[in-house]
Protein backbone atom coordinates (compact mmCIF):
# COMPACT_ATOMS: atom_id res chain seq x y z
CA UNK A 1 0.00 0.00 0.00
CA UNK A 2 1.42 3.35 -1.04
CA UNK A 3 0.62 6.47 0.97
CA UNK A 4 2.25 9.82 0.19
CA UNK A 5 1.21 13.13 1.79
CA UNK A 6 1.72 15.39 -1.24
CA UNK A 7 -1.05 17.90 -0.59
CA UNK A 8 -1.71 20.19 2.38
CA UNK A 9 -3.65 18.59 5.20
CA UNK A 10 -7.07 20.28 5.37
CA UNK A 11 -8.77 18.21 8.04
CA UNK A 12 -9.33 19.15 11.69
CA UNK A 13 -6.93 18.91 14.62
CA UNK A 14 -6.57 15.26 15.56
CA UNK A 15 -4.45 15.47 18.71
CA UNK A 16 -3.10 17.87 21.30
CA UNK A 17 0.13 17.20 23.19
CA UNK A 18 0.27 18.83 26.62
CA UNK A 19 3.19 19.49 28.91
CA UNK A 20 2.59 18.44 32.52
CA UNK A 21 3.79 20.86 35.23
CA UNK A 22 2.50 24.40 34.67
CA UNK A 23 0.30 23.37 31.76
CA UNK A 24 -1.94 20.53 32.94
CA UNK A 25 -1.11 20.27 36.66
CA UNK A 26 0.85 22.24 39.27
CA UNK A 27 -0.24 25.86 38.86
CA UNK A 28 2.94 27.93 38.67
CA UNK A 29 5.18 24.92 38.02
CA UNK A 30 6.33 24.95 41.64
CA UNK A 31 7.18 21.30 42.21
CA UNK A 32 10.26 21.01 39.96
CA UNK A 33 11.56 24.42 41.05
CA UNK A 34 11.39 23.45 44.72
CA UNK A 35 13.29 20.22 44.07
CA UNK A 36 16.14 21.86 42.17
CA UNK A 37 16.60 24.49 44.85
CA UNK A 38 16.71 21.78 47.52
CA UNK A 39 19.22 19.68 45.58
CA UNK A 40 21.65 22.57 45.12
CA UNK A 41 21.13 23.63 48.75
CA UNK A 42 22.29 20.15 49.83
CA UNK A 43 25.61 20.95 48.13
CA UNK A 44 25.88 24.25 49.97
CA UNK A 45 24.85 26.40 47.01
CA UNK A 46 21.80 28.68 47.14
CA UNK A 47 20.41 29.08 43.63
CA UNK A 48 17.76 31.66 42.84
CA UNK A 49 14.35 30.84 41.42
CA UNK A 50 15.36 32.72 38.27
CA UNK A 51 18.39 30.47 37.83
CA UNK A 52 16.17 27.42 38.27
CA UNK A 53 13.34 28.49 35.97
CA UNK A 54 15.60 29.47 33.07
CA UNK A 55 15.95 25.82 31.99
CA UNK A 56 12.52 24.49 32.94
CA UNK A 57 11.07 22.01 30.49
CA UNK A 58 14.36 20.32 29.64
CA UNK A 59 15.19 16.75 30.60
CA UNK A 60 16.23 16.99 34.25
CA UNK A 61 19.92 16.19 33.73
CA UNK A 62 20.06 18.77 30.92
CA UNK A 63 18.32 21.20 33.27
CA UNK A 64 21.01 20.71 35.92
CA UNK A 65 23.74 20.97 33.29
CA UNK A 66 22.26 24.24 32.04
CA UNK A 67 22.18 25.70 35.54
CA UNK A 68 25.77 24.61 36.14
CA UNK A 69 26.81 26.56 33.06
CA UNK A 70 25.47 29.87 34.36
CA UNK A 71 28.27 32.25 35.42
CA UNK A 72 26.39 33.13 38.59
CA UNK A 73 26.03 29.48 39.62
CA UNK A 74 29.66 28.70 38.70
CA UNK A 75 30.79 31.56 40.93
CA UNK A 76 28.68 30.43 43.90
CA UNK A 77 29.65 26.78 43.43
CA UNK A 78 33.38 27.52 43.14
CA UNK A 79 33.28 29.59 46.32
CA UNK A 80 32.07 26.49 48.19
CA UNK A 81 33.77 23.61 46.36
CA UNK A 82 36.87 25.39 45.00
CA UNK A 83 36.16 24.18 41.46
CA UNK A 84 33.34 24.59 38.95
CA UNK A 85 30.45 22.10 38.90
CA UNK A 86 31.71 19.50 36.45
CA UNK A 87 30.04 16.38 35.02
CA UNK A 88 30.79 14.39 38.17
CA UNK A 89 28.78 16.84 40.25
CA UNK A 90 26.06 17.00 37.58
CA UNK A 91 25.66 13.21 37.74
CA UNK A 92 25.52 13.32 41.53
CA UNK A 93 22.86 16.03 41.55
CA UNK A 94 20.85 14.24 38.88
CA UNK A 95 20.79 11.11 41.06
CA UNK A 96 19.66 13.24 43.98
CA UNK A 97 16.97 14.81 41.81
CA UNK A 98 15.71 11.40 40.68
CA UNK A 99 15.45 10.42 44.34
CA UNK A 100 13.76 13.58 45.59
CA UNK A 101 11.45 14.47 42.70
CA UNK A 102 9.13 11.44 42.98
CA UNK A 103 8.65 12.24 46.67
CA UNK A 104 7.73 15.87 45.97
CA UNK A 105 5.69 15.97 42.75
CA UNK A 106 2.63 14.10 44.12
CA UNK A 107 1.99 17.22 46.19
CA UNK A 108 1.79 19.19 42.94
CA UNK A 109 -0.57 16.96 40.93
CA UNK A 110 -3.72 19.08 41.17
CA UNK A 111 -5.20 19.88 37.74
CA UNK A 112 -4.90 23.51 36.73
CA UNK A 113 -8.32 25.21 36.69
CA UNK A 114 -9.94 24.72 33.31
CA UNK A 115 -7.96 21.58 32.42
CA UNK A 116 -10.72 19.03 32.85
CA UNK A 117 -13.24 21.17 30.93
CA UNK A 118 -10.72 21.65 28.11
CA UNK A 119 -10.02 17.91 27.97
CA UNK A 120 -13.76 17.20 27.82
CA UNK A 121 -14.06 19.67 24.94
CA UNK A 122 -11.18 18.07 23.07
CA UNK A 123 -12.58 14.58 23.53
CA UNK A 124 -16.03 15.68 22.33
CA UNK A 125 -14.36 16.60 19.01
CA UNK A 126 -12.57 13.25 18.77
CA UNK A 127 -9.20 14.85 19.61
CA UNK A 128 -6.66 12.52 21.24
CA UNK A 129 -4.64 13.69 24.25
CA UNK A 130 -0.88 13.21 24.33
CA UNK A 131 1.75 14.51 26.74
CA UNK A 132 5.47 15.24 26.94
CA UNK A 133 7.62 16.22 29.89
CA UNK A 134 11.12 16.85 31.13
CA UNK A 135 10.40 14.37 33.92
CA UNK A 136 12.13 10.99 33.74
CA UNK A 137 10.42 7.60 33.77
CA UNK A 138 10.49 7.07 37.56
CA UNK A 139 9.08 10.57 38.10
CA UNK A 140 6.25 10.09 35.62
CA UNK A 141 5.45 6.70 37.13
CA UNK A 142 4.63 8.51 40.39
CA UNK A 143 2.89 11.54 38.86
CA UNK A 144 0.48 9.82 36.47
CA UNK A 145 -1.58 7.85 39.02
CA UNK A 146 -1.94 10.90 41.27
CA UNK A 147 -3.20 12.96 38.33
CA UNK A 148 -5.55 10.12 37.36
CA UNK A 149 -7.08 10.17 40.84
CA UNK A 150 -7.82 13.86 40.30
CA UNK A 151 -9.48 13.29 36.92
CA UNK A 152 -6.70 13.76 34.36
CA UNK A 153 -5.39 10.89 32.26
CA UNK A 154 -3.94 11.52 28.79
CA UNK A 155 -4.10 8.84 26.12
CA UNK A 156 -0.32 8.89 25.63
CA UNK A 157 2.43 9.66 28.13
CA UNK A 158 5.97 10.13 26.83
CA UNK A 159 8.85 11.29 29.03
CA UNK A 160 12.38 12.43 28.31
CA UNK A 161 13.93 9.05 29.06
CA UNK A 162 11.67 7.27 26.56
CA UNK A 163 13.50 8.87 23.63
CA UNK A 164 17.12 9.56 22.57
CA UNK A 165 16.96 13.19 23.76
CA UNK A 166 14.42 15.49 25.37
CA UNK A 167 13.39 19.00 24.39
CA UNK A 168 13.97 20.89 22.19
CA UNK A 169 14.31 17.77 20.05
CA UNK A 170 10.99 16.59 18.57
CA UNK A 171 11.31 12.91 19.50
CA UNK A 172 8.72 12.93 22.30
CA UNK A 173 6.17 14.50 19.97
CA UNK A 174 6.93 11.95 17.26
CA UNK A 175 6.46 9.11 19.73
CA UNK A 176 3.13 10.60 20.78
CA UNK A 177 2.08 10.66 17.13
CA UNK A 178 2.98 6.99 16.80
CA UNK A 179 1.22 5.96 20.01
CA UNK A 180 -1.88 8.01 19.14
CA UNK A 181 -1.88 6.90 15.51
CA UNK A 182 -2.01 10.48 14.21
CA UNK A 183 -0.62 11.78 10.90
CA UNK A 184 0.45 14.27 9.63
CA UNK A 185 2.17 16.31 12.33
CA UNK A 186 0.29 19.40 11.11
CA UNK A 187 -2.84 17.74 12.55
CA UNK A 188 -1.32 18.04 16.05
CA UNK A 189 -0.99 20.92 18.50
CA UNK A 190 1.72 21.26 21.16
CA UNK A 191 0.62 23.17 24.27
CA UNK A 192 3.09 24.21 26.95
CA UNK A 193 4.29 26.87 29.36
CA UNK A 194 8.02 27.01 28.56
CA UNK A 195 10.12 28.17 25.63
CA UNK A 196 11.41 24.62 25.24
CA UNK A 197 7.80 23.46 24.76
CA UNK A 198 7.44 25.86 21.85
CA UNK A 199 10.76 24.81 20.33
CA UNK A 200 9.82 21.14 20.69
CA UNK A 201 6.50 21.62 18.90
CA UNK A 202 7.99 23.69 16.10
CA UNK A 203 10.79 21.19 15.56
CA UNK A 204 8.15 18.47 15.25
CA UNK A 205 6.19 20.42 12.63
CA UNK A 206 3.22 21.05 14.93
CA UNK A 207 1.08 24.04 15.80
CA UNK A 208 2.30 25.53 19.08
CA UNK A 209 0.48 27.31 21.90
CA UNK A 210 2.25 29.09 24.76
CA UNK A 211 0.57 29.53 28.16
CA UNK A 212 1.59 32.70 29.97
CA UNK A 213 -0.13 32.73 33.37
CA UNK A 214 -0.26 29.21 34.80
CA UNK A 215 3.26 28.00 34.29
CA UNK A 216 6.98 28.43 34.66
CA UNK A 217 7.47 31.81 33.00
CA UNK A 218 5.34 33.65 35.58
CA UNK A 219 5.93 31.05 38.28
CA UNK A 220 3.24 32.18 40.71
CA UNK A 221 0.43 30.39 42.50
CA UNK A 222 -3.14 31.40 41.74
CA UNK A 223 -3.39 33.18 45.10
CA UNK A 224 -0.15 35.08 44.51
CA UNK A 225 -1.43 36.24 41.13
CA UNK A 226 -4.56 37.67 42.73
CA UNK A 227 -2.35 39.71 45.08
CA UNK A 228 -0.43 41.37 42.23
CA UNK A 229 -1.50 44.85 41.13
CA UNK A 230 -3.33 44.40 37.79
CA UNK A 231 -0.94 46.71 35.95
CA UNK A 232 2.09 44.71 37.11
CA UNK A 233 0.44 41.41 36.19
CA UNK A 234 -0.47 42.67 32.73
CA UNK A 235 3.07 43.92 32.13
CA UNK A 236 4.61 40.63 33.17
CA UNK A 237 2.17 38.59 31.08
CA UNK A 238 2.82 40.80 28.05
CA UNK A 239 6.58 40.25 28.43
CA UNK A 240 6.07 36.48 28.60
CA UNK A 241 3.77 36.54 25.59
CA UNK A 242 6.38 38.41 23.58
CA UNK A 243 9.05 35.86 24.48
CA UNK A 244 6.77 33.08 23.27
CA UNK A 245 6.06 34.93 20.03
CA UNK A 246 9.76 35.60 19.51
CA UNK A 247 10.32 31.85 19.90
CA UNK A 248 7.79 31.23 17.11
CA UNK A 249 4.62 30.31 19.01
CA UNK A 250 1.58 30.33 16.73
CA UNK A 251 -0.77 31.30 19.58
CA UNK A 252 -0.31 32.68 23.07
CA UNK A 253 -3.04 32.49 25.71
CA UNK A 254 -3.33 32.67 29.48
CA UNK A 255 -3.95 29.01 30.30
CA UNK A 256 -5.33 25.66 29.20
CA UNK A 257 -8.93 26.84 29.62
CA UNK A 258 -8.39 29.16 26.63
CA UNK A 259 -7.20 26.40 24.30
CA UNK A 260 -10.53 25.10 22.91
CA UNK A 261 -11.02 28.49 21.24
CA UNK A 262 -7.49 28.21 19.81
CA UNK A 263 -8.38 24.82 18.31
CA UNK A 264 -11.26 26.52 16.49
CA UNK A 265 -8.82 29.02 14.95
CA UNK A 266 -6.35 26.32 13.95
CA UNK A 267 -9.13 24.28 12.36
CA UNK A 268 -10.08 27.31 10.26
CA UNK A 269 -6.48 27.72 9.10
CA UNK A 270 -6.10 24.02 8.33
CA UNK A 271 -9.29 24.11 6.26
CA UNK A 272 -7.65 26.84 4.16
CA UNK A 273 -4.64 24.61 3.57
CA UNK A 274 -2.31 26.44 5.98
CA UNK A 275 0.48 24.58 7.74
CA UNK A 276 2.30 25.31 11.01
CA UNK A 277 5.49 26.63 9.47
CA UNK A 278 7.99 27.89 12.08
CA UNK A 279 7.65 31.59 12.71
CA UNK A 280 4.05 31.82 11.52
CA UNK A 281 2.05 33.86 14.00
CA UNK A 282 -1.72 33.68 14.17
CA UNK A 283 -3.82 35.59 16.66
Amino acid sequence: MTFVQNRPYTGPVQAVVLDWSGTAVDYGSRGPAAVFQEVFKNYGVAVTIEEVRRFMGLMKKDHIRGMCGLPSVIQKWTAVHHRPPDEEYIEMMFRDTEDLMPRVIPRYADPIPGLLDAIADFRSRGIRIGSTTGYTGPMVKVLVPHAREKGYEPDSVVCSTDVPAGRPYPWMCYRNAIQLGVYPMSAMVKIGDTLSDIEEGLNAGMWTVGLTQTGNELGLTENAIHELPPAELNTRLADIAQRFRDAGAHYVVSGIRDCPAVIDKINERLARGENPLPGTIGE
